[in-house]
């Protein structure tokens, strides 16, 4: 089962329920728990990185690096940006006479009331999108019946992912039939505390997924870490369940234990052959549905997983593609280049120096032959 991850605050991340991987072995995937990868993840205290993945860690680490610095100019920017336009709007409502002041605030009112028909009509286009879901999208559960084996902190850890998942299904081109079974108790009170969660286009059952759909029962996967089938493909006619558990790794093989019971497929995501997550990294329960989702738009489960899963979490690539080296390579030889240009730039700033300084010192060498000469034809006159 898988481990939660915790954040700077101490608080859990929630995973959806497996084993959770304490060695090499495996590597941890919420919604699917720990997930057995093809090839081991190296245990790096016993192997140290090559030179060439330090240097892939340490381009992570630039980019992360950049992206914050990114991120805070674009705010900074946005901001300044506001404050510009106030700005203007105030001087230019101060320069007019009331009339005319009274006529550009009515015009802003229906530039305002026209935005939000547009986000309205947006809104209902999103919801009419879900609506096509509930009858033709791939169905995904999320099972909810681990309650009674988290703390409330864990509930509401989970809690906080579901709607993570609900906002990422409403904004994709192709969504999802979302379901949401075992809903009931302490996590059925959590849920229904979500502002709006009332309005979601959702199935939400307080029954079991094999109470739920006990007609489909054929058709139910359990995605899960310890199962030996891999999944290769979405299939429509299937409904795939995905562990809603936050464990700290107390529950272990769970899920798998569950489905076998309950005499249901199971299957686990392919994620080795693709690749690795860096020591016990995990991912959330609503990262899970994103990768699904991804791959029902691209069919691409590389694209999928790179898409979704952060890069601080993953380990490395199975096999670099000869685009990828070719971007590295490019990447470096524009480095290189930018680096030489700045080395012309300062060998041309000490010539220019070094020229200014002969050109003065050869008139100041000039003046003085001159003053020099001055001197000696006064001192002749004089004499």
């Amino acid at each position: 089962m898988e481990e939660a991850e915790s954040n700077a605050n101490g608080q859990n991340t929630p995973h959806s329920g497996t084993e959770t991987a304490k060695n090499d072995q495996t590597t941890p995937l919420a919604g699917f728990g720990a997930l057995p990868l093809s090839t081991p993840c190296p245990d790096q205290s016993k192997q140290p990185l090559s030179k060439n993945a330090q240097k892939k860690l340490l381009k992570l680490q630039r980019y992360e690096e950049k992206k914050a610095q990114t991120k805070a100019a674009s705010r900074e920017r946005k901001k300044q940006e506001g404050e510009r336009k106030r700005r203007e709007w105030e001087e230019k409502l101060n320069g007019v006479s009331e009339e005319e002041k009274a006529r550009l605030l009515e015009s802003r009112k229906e530039l305002r009331r026209e935005r939000m028909d547009m986000r309205a009509e947006e809104r209902e286009k999103k919801r009419d999108k879900l609506r096509r879901a509930m009858e033709t999208g791939q169905n995904i559960v999320v099972d909810l019946e681990f309650a009674d084996l988290m703390k409330k902190s864990e509930i509401n850890s989970l809690v906080q992912q579901i709607m993570y998942c609900y906002a990422v299904n409403k904004k994709c081109s192709i969504p999802a039939h979302l379901w949401l079974t075992g809903c009931k108790e302490e996590m059925g009170t959590q849920l229904q505390k979500i502002p709006g969660s009332e309005n979601w286009i959702i199935e939400r059952e307080t029954r079991s997924y094999i109470e739920a759909l006990h007609d489909r029962k054929e058709n139910l996967v359990y995605l899960t870490a310890d199962s030996e089938n891999t999944l290769e493909e979405l299939d429509p006619k299937e409904i795939y369940i995905i562990g809603g558990l936050v464990d700290r790794n107390r529950w272990k093989g769970i899920t798998e234990k569950k489905a076998k019971e309950q005499g249901i497929k199971s299957a686990k995501l392919p994620i080795g052959s693709y690749i690795k997550m860096s020591s016990s990294q995990v991912l959330t329960v609503n990262q899970v549905v994103e990768i699904l989702l991804s791959f029902l738009e691209t069919k691409d489960w590389k694209k999928s997983f790179f898409q979704v899963i952060p890069q601080r979490k993953q380990y490395a690539l199975e096999e670099q593609e000869d685009g990828e080296e070719d971007g590295l390579e490019a990447m470096r030889k524009c480095t290189e280049e930018q680096e030489e240009e700045e080395k012309e730039d300062k060998e041309e700033g000490f010539e220019a120096k070094r020229k200014c300084i002969e050109e003065d010192e050869g008139q100041n060498k000039q003046d003085g032959f001159v003053v020099k000469r001055k001197c000696t034809e006064k001192e002749e006159l004089g004499g």
